[in-house]
């Protein structure tokens, strides 16, 4: 069992055939046997709305039948409205999804000939995705089973070097996020390393922070 590095909330470990070949054109690993439940990525909770004010009472009529009207003041509400505290580790983050061109030719350049079957995709529109919860899976769905990963990779045009269970981004204790190498077929890296990260050891991210998954995709983290 790898060590975890203290500090971090708990994050989703996959099981993994480990083998990692160099080729990233190599497909991903196999299908375990028995299969495994994804995280839903949603450790959110609801909180119930503030209350309203009580309304103040209506004057009461006056009994003597008197002519005259009789000024009634409302006594302030006892009842205080409710404002849910919001935690500092709020700050709204997205996930900007594209295919990179420079590191798809990096990666081209790394691999050689064994690359020469991928081809760059001539549309691949970016994509916007809010990070909600705690953990956000990356990865590949596994169309045999429709289980799929928050950030689903397997939407055309579908990147052949993501692993179905490929990598888990980790919202850290002061709300900024860490991402965690799964054990991946063709491993993650980040702003253009030339070395992968060590599977699960996470790897603490700034805004702006470039992961870099598959063949050509770019996962880059912003704030909302």
């Amino acid at each position: 069992m790898p060590p975890t590095a203290p500090g971090y909330p708990p994050y989703q470990r996959y099981e993994s055939q480990r083998s990692r070949p160099s080729q990233i054109n190599r497909p991903a690993e196999p299908v375990p046997s028995e299969s495994l439940t994804l995280a839903s990525g949603s450790g959110d909770f609801l909180l119930d709305p503030p209350s309203s004010p009580v309304p103040a009472p209506s004057p009461a009529p006056d009994s003597a039948g008197s002519s005259e009207a009789t000024s009634v003041t409302a006594p302030p509400s006892s009842v205080p409205t409710v404002v849910p505290s919001q935690p500092d580790r709020a700050t709204a983050w997205v996930a900007v999804v594209a295919a990179d061109r420079e590191y798809f030719t990096t990666m081209m350049a790394r691999s050689g000939p064994d690359a020469q079957g991928l081809y760059f995709p001539a549309f691949s529109p970016e994509v916007q995705l809010p990070l909600t919860g705690n953990q956000i899976t990356i990865g590949r769905r596994r169309h045999s089973t429709g289980e799929a990963p928050d950030i689903d990779l397997a939407r055309a045009p579908e990147d052949p070097g993501v692993s179905h269970k490929h990598a888990v981004l980790v919202q850290q204790p002061d709300g900024a996020w860490s991402v965690v190498d799964q054990d991946s077929t063709n491993g993650t890296t980040v702003n253009l390393a030339e070395d992968p990260i060590r599977p699960y050891t996470p790897v603490p991210l700034e805004e702006g922070d470039r992961v870099h998954v598959g063949a050509w995709t770019t996962i880059t983290l912003r704030r909302a």
